[in-house]
């Protein structure tokens, strides 16, 4: 009896609701019609009047969709938006008061399904489909928002994307969560110079990077992209998980991922990385916190890049890569170095690496200490080739701190686990390697000034454990460690200055 009376309770709230189904306008939802002008007519009647525009099931074959503000779309479950396979069905790219740099893809917003230019107050729900309806990559963006404010994206599925499943462009006040993003054939989910944007408890499976923040030069300027957080996401991608710094012409700044895994696909390959953080077209990066990430099978599980490539600028001038904290994070089977690495002149600042259990697949051997530095290369964690350290390479750093590492491989190696190159004010703070490296040390340091050595604890005898080389190497401190497995603890070469290292041994 108590649940009749709720029933009729909300009758009078259900009847006076405004749904504008799209079938009322003319929309016949059979895959087959071209349904854009019957939705266009719901979308303008809910902008006139107020309400929602509702899909029921069924396949509405669409070209672009211009979205209204102060609408909402609901997509229930058993419906589709499929993109028209006729490409006169969509928007050309628009005109732009400027010269472009960047790709077409991140520049151009228009060449969309459903499309959001200037508007406010827009919501896309439901558990229905947007579905690019292409086999490759090369086509409309599934999604797009441009210059638009106060968005949310909630529950549906973007699939079969052949552009950034869902782009957003200069857009504030952004909320994206439930949202699937299956088998998309570009990025999953691009903010681009874009602001207060959360993603969240999503699912993202893309061939290219899964969630890709940009500050590109598609809006005629340099804008940032800041304030934004990540969440409880599972991200599958061929490339990388999560990065920025591709196109990044503006900064980057407060910017929060946690609690997310990062997988391959189910058919695909490796990613390249878990984590990338990369300016390299004159960015200021600062305010990057990610924690409690679980990464299976990447190639390189952290890559940190200054770079001067300076796309759009005359001369290139590089940026600044500062305050980044990367914690709890397990990464097993991965196969390639993770690395922080600036330029001569510029170094990486204040960047902290805390709580890390990385197993690597090993192999490889001992080259020297000779990598190249491609300052103006397009940025990617296999950018080096081989690095001589098998765990961790750091170069022109300054600030560097990395606590409680736990670190091991399979496949034998004669690479120090850690190398750290050109860098000031170290910490090394309770790593655990649980392998050696052949005949070489555990750890370098080649022109290392000011750095502290604590809470080692080797497992295996080894010949040596750190190494110190160079002659500006300077103000080492060894202490509160282990290392009794080690035949020596440390030794000065190659012009290091015998004091460079004050060793005190445990109690």
């Amino acid at each position: 009896m108590r649940k009749a009376l709720a029933v009729l309770a909300w009758l009078p709230l259900l009847a006076g609701a405004q749904y504008h189904d799209v079938r009322r306008y003319g929309a016949r939802g059979d895959g087959k019609t071209k349904d854009t002008a019957a939705v266009e007519k719901a979308i303008a009647a809910a902008a006139e009047q107020g309400g929602t525009v509702l899909f029921p099931p069924g396949t509405y074959l669409c070209g672009t969709i211009h979205l209204k503000s102060n609408v909402a779309l609901e997509i229930a479950a058993g419906a589709v938006i499929a993109a028209s396979p006729d490409e006169a069905d969509f928007d050309r790219y628009e005109t732009l008061p400027f010269q472009p740099v960047d790709d077409r893809e991140t520049t151009y917003s228009h060449y969309a399904l459903l499309l959001g230019d200037g508007v406010s107050d827009v919501t896309i729900t439901g558990a229905g489909v947007i579905d690019g309806n292409r086999s490759k990559r090369g086509g409309p963006k599934p999604v797009a928002f441009k210059n638009s404010q106060r968005i949310t994206i909630r529950g549906v599925t973007v699939r079969n994307s052949p552009n950034y499943a869902i782009s957003l462009l200069g857009c504030e006040h952004v909320l994206i969560e439930g949202v699937s993003v299956v088998n998309s054939y570009a990025d999953g989910i691009d903010p681009d110079c874009s602001r207060f944007v959360r993603i969240a408890n999503s699912y993202i499976d893309s061939h290219d990077d899964a969630i890709c923040p940009k500050a590109s030069q598609a809006l005629g300027q340099p804008r940032a992209t800041e304030h934004l957080v990540v969440t409880n996401c599972i991200l599958r991608t061929d490339c990388n998980a999560f990065k920025f710094g591709t196109e990044s012409r503006g900064d980057f700044r407060n910017v929060t991922v946690s609690n997310c895994v990062i997988l391959p696909r189910d058919r695909g390959i490796r990613p390249i990385s878990g984590i990338s953080i990369e300016s390299v077209d004159g960015s200021n990066v600062e305010g990057v916190t990610i924690s409690s990430i679980v990464m299976r099978q990447v190639r390189a599980p952290l890559f940190i890049r200054l770079g001067n490539r300076g796309r759009g600028m005359n001369p290139p001038v590089p940026g600044s890569v500062r305050g980044i904290m990367i914690s709890n994070v397990v990464a097993t089977d991965a196969t390639v170095t993770s690395s922080v690495a600036g330029i001569p002149g510029h170094r990486v600042r204040q960047v902290v690496l805390d709580n890390l259990d990385i197993t690597m697949a090993g192999g490889g051997s001992f080259k020297g200490l000779d990598v190249p530095e491609h300052e103006a290369k397009y940025p990617e964690a296999t950018m080096f080739g081989e690095l001589p350290a098998w765990a961790l390479y750091a170069r022109h750093v300054e600030g560097l701190a990395i606590r409680n590492f736990r670190a091991g491989y399979g496949e034998a190696t004669d690479r120090p686990a850690i190398i750290f190159d050109d860098v000031l004010d170290a910490e090394l703070d309770g790593f655990r390697p649980e392998r050696g490296s052949g005949q070489n040390p555990i750890v370098w340091f080649h022109e290392v000034v000011g750095a502290l050595v604590r809470g080692i604890r080797l497992r295996q005898q080894v010949p040596l454990f750190l190494r110190v080389s160079g002659s500006v190497s300077a103000a080492i401190t060894l202490t509160e460690s282990d290392l009794r497995p080690a035949q020596r603890p440390w030794e000065a070469t190659a012009g290091a200055p015998a004091n460079a290292v004050h060793f005190r041994p445990a109690p």
